[in-house]
């Protein structure tokens, strides 16, 4: 049976309309209106992506964003009325795949969805055998979408992956944030710059031995970001 939307949202108008669309576009939508509703529901099915509300009448969106983020690695599009460049941030920094801000239009919702589903596929990235970095200390599998670094298995989420594996397939080249939005998410959106950042940060605390002294991804001020480790042959 194919994967579900889980789609969460308390008003049950917007839901009734957002699960109609979503269903004409072709995906199967299991709906929860509470944070803890939301959970059980990915507890009992993984989901393919979830489209979160933060505004949730339980628990707030950004606990269930984390919760939902240690049981797999879909993706998640958070939703909400903030729009401040620093609300979307904090929603990047907390392991979301892409952020739409109310109000919107049902049929934005399903672009976004494809774009995100789409970017994830495994088709987008070269699906060689692992390649390993520093004498085996990075490995990236991008056939698994899987990283392992200092021997330990990194939880990364698909948009962390595609946005170092970008970076890793081309060592020692400089990537102006615009240009790693591009490649690496598929489209651009209003944030990007700081949603790289964010994106970024995140990496260097799950491959990093000191994420405050990269020794992977470097920032070029006033650029963007270069990956410095060296492939293993």
């Amino acid at each position: 049976m194919i994967q579900p939307i889980l789609l969460v949202e308390d008003d049950a108008k917007i839901a009734r309309v957002e699960k109609v669309y979503l269903e004409g576009a072709g995906y199967r939508v299991v709906h929860a209106d509470t944070g803890k509703g939301a959970i059980a529901e990915a507890m009992k099915e993984m989901p393919a992506l979830a489209v979160l509300d933060l505004n949730l009448p339980d628990i707030s969106g950004e606990e269930v964003c984390q919760e939902l983020r240690q049981m797999g690695d879909f993706p998640i599009i958070m939703v909400t009325a903030k729009s401040s460049e620093e609300e979307r941030v904090a929603g990047f920094a907390l392991g979301a795949d892409d952020y739409i801000v109310k109000p919107f239009s049902p049929r934005e919702l399903v672009y976004r969805i494809k774009a995100v589903l789409r970017r994830q596929q495994k088709g987008e990235v070269d699906s060689g055998g692992p390649v390993t970095f520093n004498k085996g200390a990075l490995v990236i599998d991008a056939m698994s979408y899987e990283v392992n670094a200092a021997g330990r298995a990194v939880n990364i989420t698909p948009t962390e992956f595609k946005v170092l594996h970008v970076l890793a397939s081309n060592p020692g080249r400089v990537f102006p944030r615009e240009e790693l939005v591009e490649k690496a998410l598929g489209y651009q959106f209003e944030g990007y710059e700081r949603s790289i950042d964010a994106h970024i940060k995140n990496i260097r605390h799950k491959i990093e031995k000191d994420p405050r002294n990269p020794e992977y991804i470097l920032t070029i001020y006033g650029v963007g970001y270069r990956f410095s480790g060296k492939r293993d042959d």
